[in-house]
């Protein structure tokens, strides 16, 4: 029976700006998740560009339950692996009241660029893109329709700040890892940039006893990291000056990061 390999994290698993890229319509099969992906595996990418880790681990976690629902008996049997890059702290997952347009009439990720506070950070990073650009206009557009625009800017005025976002991430990534151990299902985690676990040279779980039981509670050995510190995908690509787009890493950042990986994830998943 063919199984499937589920791929979850945000545009660097998606594949933004990569060769295949269509405008973020579907996602690449030049990504590192893709190019991990074992023969002859059916690829189930849950990545959504700008997802934080909260909604990481939910789509995941709705791509298992999925599976199981539409199987009789063995319902997590015909899955074979499971990879996450998860992502910034900065972002959020939100259940919003319902609307068409939200992901699954309810759903909506939330970054500090869709705030009025980053409109000119924002508009330097995607200054070289058009095409960006033009994403972006639709998505504010968008937002603002499902009344997504006005909460994101009072959240980030008012209630936004690191502590709950590193709390909120762990607590996300310690879900999903205990889920997948429970059922038994091979799994490897990863990361895009280190601020997930430092500032600068300052460990977030050092903040207290409480962040530190929750650190604890993290299975670091089904991880993979690009470097010390727990280096990020996006930080070893930018230090390794692999050639980007606007904002993404490209091809050849993504085929070497996969024979850096290959290792621990034959180790964690299994041959290929």
């Amino acid at each position: 029976m063919t199984k499937k390999f589920i791929a979850g994290g945000c545009s660097f698993t998606f594949g933004h700006e990569l060769s295949d890229d269509q405008e973020g319509k579907t996602p690449s099969r030049k990504s590192w998740a893709y190019g991990l992906k074992p023969n002859p595996h059916i690829y189930v990418c849950t990545a959504h560009p700008g997802s934080g880790n909260s909604g990481i681990a939910r789509r995941v976690f709705t791509a298992l339950e999925y599976n199981k629902n539409n199987r009789l008996a063995n319902p997590y049997g015909d899955i074979g692996g499971v990879v996450v890059m998860w992502s910034f702290l900065s972002r959020y997952d939100w259940a919003m009241p319902r609307h068409k347009d939200l992901e699954g009439t309810r759903w909506t990720s939330i970054s500090p660029w869709d705030t009025n506070m980053a409109r000119e950070q924002r508009h330097q990073a995607l200054s070289g893109s058009e095409a960006q650009q033009e994403q972006w206009k639709r998505r504010q557009e968008s937002m603002q329709e499902t009344g997504v625009k006005p909460f994101a800017e009072a959240i980030y005025k008012y209630g936004a700040n690191q502590y709950h976002e590193i709390y909120l991430s762990w607590k996300s990534i310690i879900w999903l890892q205990n889920i997948l151990e429970k059922k038994k299902i091979p799994f490897m985690f990863t990361l895009a940039d280190n601020s997930l676990f430092y500032q600068e040279y300052k460990h977030h779980k050092d903040q207290g006893s409480f962040m530190t039981a929750l650190h604890n509670e993290i299975d670091f050995t089904k991880w993979f990291s690009f470097g010390e510190r727990m280096m990020g995908f996006n930080q070893w690509a930018l230090l390794n000056e692999y050639p980007r787009g606007t904002t993404h890493p490209l091809d050849e950042a993504h085929q070497n990061a996969v024979q850096l990986m290959l290792p621990t994830f034959n180790k964690l998943i299994g041959d290929r």
